[in-house]
């Protein structure tokens, strides 16, 4: 009888162990397996020097065993639905949740990527009103440290932890990693301890690098904000480069908005208006036909032109932004004063396919391939529709459209010696969701202009910021040299596709002007009242360029300014 006993004690052991395959598969069959998952942590978004732009923190997923919680459920959900604001009729049909064959399932979400101490004072709620099967597993959190710094280029993710925008999306697959997941046997509502149980473990994403300096974007942004609010305009950008790499320090934009409440936020602003709007340029483009006609041996810095009140072209007259009479200028005099006439008058020593094809070299109407998405490639006008208006107008900024960043680095080839960086906004080497290689490892370089006309060039440029010879030597900083240029240019409509009124005020420029260091554009698009690109984009320039002269502590180069004649 002893030895009967033992017997049925023994198989019934061996039973609850696991080790018997039948009895296993029955109690499978009746209680289930859950398969919940284990999430990856993604990759963090850094600044150049490894400053945090983008962060995943601990947090968690609220779960439930809807066999559990459905006597409960209503109360369940209420309690849930008032401590972490969700939608109390979701909660319920999730705490009901079955599957196709009608049985309730032993796993739902019920709130994903919660912070912890927001998650525990709601289990906590629930458990103190006397309900079960509702528990917390691990879920990493996103979050933005910097709020608003650097939003348009970060991007942000959804509620359901999906990329949307920017470099989150466009980088998915380097920072995403592959989840994991772990599957087990429970019974009479809990974890049978010796039961099935196996384990995947998840793939952390990888970290990306950026060329941004956190600092200098900060200090961008609130100076760009300032002036677009007291111009009221529609919008700003601003682009700070290192000149001799083309690494982007600062691509600031605004209005913009904080990645962690991105929904707070209009979906214009969500993006990056310096890579997705397109514009007319205006007077900065001038600078780009002066250093092509010097490149060429067309014309020289003192190269006299005799500059009328206006200028008929083909059917339509070309006019300076100041009234005048004729005028006795130098080429420096012309970029100086930023004469459209004498633009177009210098420019006609061009043929048409030789402009063009400089424009081209620089980059217009191409992508600079940065790898945000979104990015727009501009307009230059092809080749057969150009005419006589076209080689004048595109001449001093019109009829031609860029983006900001296109723009900057077309500047950035003249304070290069003449070599046209591609800009990276990616530390070393990454490919994009498109399979587009980017970063500072694979960075091009191709002459545009020799050294001798980007040298001119900058030369002709430090007269804009003179005092006396040009138009905007309030953009001039103490004890720097410094090469710029204004643009005011009118703006197409989006109801009548026509110029409507509106302006887009910029100004481009880099220092110090003999040995330059970085280089700055700025654009104010649509303000309100007296704009122009000297006296509303200027400060925003000087500001920027100074803040970063200091930071870096790049030391004034003690040479004597350029001294070009302007008139003769």
């Amino acid at each position: 009888m002893i030895m009967i006993v033992l017997s049925v004690f023994g198989a019934r052991l061996f039973q609850l162990q696991g080790l018997d395959p039948k009895a296993y598969a029955a109690r499978a069959d009746a209680e289930g397996l859950v398969t919940v998952p284990l999430p990856a942590t993604r990759g963090e978004i850094t600044d150049r020097n490894g400053q945090p732009l983008a962060e995943t923190v601990a947090g968690v997923m609220i779960v439930a065993d809807p066999l559990r919680t459905r006597a409960n459920a209503e109360k369940i959900a209420r309690i849930l639905a008032d401590k972490l604001d969700l939608d109390y009729f979701e909660v319920l049909a999730n705490l009901r949740k079955k599957q196709p064959d009608g049985d309730l399932l032993r796993f739902a979400y019920l709130a994903r990527r919660v912070p912890s101490t927001i998650a525990k004072s709601a289990i906590d709620a629930v458990t103190k009103a006397g309900y079960k099967g509702v528990e917390t597993r691990p879920d990493p959190v996103r979050t933005y440290p910097a709020n608003d710094v650097a939003a348009n280029l970060l991007g942000f993710l959804g509620t359901e932890g999906k990329p949307l925008s920017g470099l989150e999306l466009a980088f998915e697959k380097l920072l995403a990693g592959k989840d994991g997941h772990e599957t087990y046997e429970v019974g009479g509502g809990n974890r049978i301890p010796l039961g099935e149980n196996t384990e995947v473990e998840p793939v952390d994403g990888h970290d990306l690098t950026l060329t941004i300096d956190r600092d200098v974007q900060w200090y961008a942004q609130r100076v760009l904000r300032t002036a677009v609010e007291n111009s009221r305009a529609e919008s700003g950008v601003a682009v700070a480069l290192d000149t001799r790499t083309g690494e982007v320090l600062a691509l600031a934009d605004y209005p913009t908005f904080n990645a962690n409440d991105a929904g707070a936020s209009p979906k214009a602003d969500r993006g990056s208006r310096a890579l997705s709007n397109v514009y007319e340029p205006g007077s900065v483009e001038k600078v780009l036909t002066a250093s092509s006609l010097i490149d060429a041996g067309k014309v020289s810095p003192r190269t006299r032109i005799t500059v009328p009140r206006d200028l008929p072209v083909m059917d339509r007259v070309i006019h300076d932004y100041f009234d005048h009479g004729t005028l006795r200028l130098t080429l420096a005099g012309v970029i100086a004063k930023s004469s459209n006439v004498g633009t177009v008058l210098a420019a006609r020593q061009f043929k048409h396919p030789q402009l063009w094809k400089y424009l081209s070299a620089y980059g217009l109407g191409q992508r600079t391939g940065i790898g945000v998405p979104g990015e727009t490639r501009g307009l230059l006008p092809a080749l057969p529709d150009w005419t006589e208006l076209t080689q004048a107008t595109v001449a001093f900024g019109q009829g031609v459209s860029v983006n900001a960043l296109q723009m900057a680095t077309a500047v950035n080839a003249i304070a290069n010696g003449g070599e046209l960086i591609s800009p990276s906004l990616v530390r070393g080497r990454a490919v994009t969701g498109a399979g587009e290689e980017v970063g500072t490892d694979i960075a091009t370089r191709k002459r545009v202009i020799s050294p001798a006309a980007a040298t001119a060039t900058a030369r002709m440029m430090e007269m804009v910021t003179t005092q006396g010879a040009g138009t905007a030597p309030g953009a001039g900083i103490a004890g720097y040299r410094v090469a710029g240029k204004t643009g005011t240019a009118q703006q197409v409509g989006k109801a009548c596709r026509c110029y409507d009124g509106s302006l887009a005020v910029s100004f481009a420029g880099f220092a110090p002007a003999d040995d330059p260091r970085f280089t700055v554009y700025v654009v104010i698009q649509k303000p309100q009242g007296s704009a122009s690109g000297g006296g509303t984009a200027g400060p925003v320039f000087r500001k920027i360029l100074n803040y970063l002269l200091q930071k870096y502590a790049v030391p004034p180069t003690n040479t004597p300014p350029a001294a070009l004649p302007v008139e003769w």
